[in-house]
């Protein structure tokens, strides 16, 4: 195939091709495609075009490893939660960071309607956010992708829906199974 004829794959079809072949250049077509996406969920959670800039080459070189190993039905959901995340633990280890956006520090204090109120001095409460984060990581893909959406992007379900291509009722579901799952896996933890 020509690179041409490449470029009018649709995401998944390049994601398949990339596994079968390791062409990092179908990486390459999916990074013209959704560096826009990326750098904006930079932006969002890093407030700093330079970092932002930066971290949107270290999430589609994580791509080159990631695409190989995940099943992915939805690439541009799932894309946005992993840079996401990458920007929140990026956001995380720097203490700086935290001090000047306290509005996503919060975020990541409430996610779930975590009551106890974290501090990363504080060993029990980091603790706890990495419960958090390792059972939000172990949530079926569906899940973790609408209860991010939902909960930290305080998207509407109608607004999941658009982004996802998930029905009403299947975001609905997600969103209470995750939930449920979330609060079964923090209590076993506990």
């Amino acid at each position: 195939m020509t690179y041409r004829s490449l470029e009018n794959l649709d995401d998944l079809s390049l994601v398949s091709k990339y596994k079968q072949t390791g062409d990092n250049h179908l990486v390459g077509i999916l990074f013209t495609r959704y560096t826009h996406l990326v750098y904006g969920v930079c932006l969002k959670y890093l407030n700093s075009e330079e970092d932002s800039k930066d971290v949107t080459i270290e999430i589609f070189e994580k791509l080159l490893k990631d695409l190989k190993i995940h099943d992915i039905e939805n690439f541009k959901a799932w894309l946005y939660s992993v840079a996401k995340n990458h920007c929140l633990m990026k956001f995380r280890s720097d203490k700086r960071r935290i001090e000047l956006r306290p509005d996503l520090h919060e975020d990541l204090v409430n996610l779930m309607e975590w009551n106890a109120e974290l501090h990363l001095e504080d060993k029990v409460n980091e603790t706890r956010l990495s419960e958090l984060d390792k059972a939000i990581r172990a949530l079926n893909a569906d899940q973790r992708i609408c209860i991010e959406l939902f909960y930290i992007q305080e998207k509407s379900y109608e607004q999941i829906t658009e982004e996802t291509g998930f029905t009403f009722k299947q975001v609905k579901s997600f969103i209470q199974n995750g939930k449920r799952n979330l609060k079964i896996s923090l209590n076993k933890q506990s």
